[in-house]
């Protein structure tokens, strides 16, 4: 199984939906699973991560946060599938 990576945001911001564009390219182009979780869903979540969203984990580890770098995400995906 690939690695799976997580986009954590909000509702209403602007950057999680360009985070989102990118991320969603990405993996339908490597192949690659990924989810979105709401922080405020989760008090922890919200408390950790409110002045960092967007956040990209991959495989559970933060890779990025504030803006995501295509092609920075797509060499962390490329060299984790090839390991």
């Amino acid at each position: 199984m690939g690695p799976v990576i997580t986009l954590l945001g909000k509702p209403g911001c602007h950057l999680c939906d360009e985070a989102r564009d990118v991320i969603a390219k990405v993996a339908a182009e490597l192949g690659v699973r990924w989810e979105e979780r709401d922080i405020t869903r989760s008090a922890a979540d919200t408390e950790r991560y409110w002045e960092q969203i967007p956040v990209t984990l991959i495989d559970g580890v933060q890779h990025d946060f504030w803006r995501v770098d295509e092609t920075r995400l797509r060499s962390a995906l490329l060299d984790r599938l090839d390991s």
